[in-house]
């Protein structure tokens, strides 16, 4: 049995009303609910929350499932509050122990301090910008990938409680052309490969080890 912590990050303000990400989230839920092997967990950082719970959620996962959109190429506010509060709750609790570093050497070791060794994360985003504003030479993000530009500081934070990544998937130009179903699509198919066809030929290799 495999743990799967989700958290919604879609954040509904202004124009936004979080849909697109709450869809996305959605399909996560009912993916792993329909699929024999995993306990699920979620979180909506809409709703209220006691941060001590959402401490026991990462603590309990085998793997954290974010969904967010990027505003003004940064978290929303209320996902950076979010993980501002549990991170902070989960320091010598669970998520966090120290910076790493001891008295003796300071300058080395930094980031090394993660009470999470052992698990997982992955992460959704939803985007205005095109594809290709990431990958074209002369477009804005100068041919800089999501997970290397906009998430670098992102990734670290996970890594910072010792979680490793899997494969992200970005959702582009959400706006306006939007294929919904075709994005569920996509998604489905990530999580199938990512969940399902990597731990059965795991398994499997597992298996011709041991024989």
């Amino acid at each position: 049995m495999k743990n799967i912590f989700i958290i919604n990050g879609g954040q509904k303000f202004g124009h936004s009303g979080g849909q697109f990400n709450k869809t996305i989230a959605q399909a996560t839920l009912d993916f792993f609910e329909n699929t024999p092997g995993f306990e699920v967990k979620y979180t909506d950082i809409n709703n209220e929350y006691d941060p001590a719970e959402e401490v026991s959620k990462y603590i309990w996962a085998d793997v954290v499932i974010y969904h967010t959109p990027i505003w003004w190429f940064q978290l929303p506010h209320n996902l950076k509050k979010y993980i501002d509060v549990v991170f902070t709750e989960g320091h010598a609790n669970g998520i966090y122990n120290s910076d790493g570093r001891s008295s003796a050497n300071p300058a080395i070791n930094y980031g090394t301090g993660g009470a999470l060794h052992g698990r997982q994360y992955m992460v959704t985003t939803s985007w205005n910008a095109p594809k290709e504003a990431f990958t074209l030479p002369n477009e804005f993000f100068n041919e800089t990938s999501v997970d290397e530009g906009i998430l670098f500081g992102f990734h670290r934070m996970n890594a910072f409680t010792g979680m490793t990544p899997l494969e992200s998937l970005h959702f582009h130009d959400v706006m306006k052309n939007a294929d919904m179903q075709h994005n569920l699509n996509i998604y489905n198919e990530h999580l199938t490969k990512n969940f399902i066809t990597i731990q059965t030929q795991e398994h499997e290799h597992l298996l011709n080890c041991n024989n």
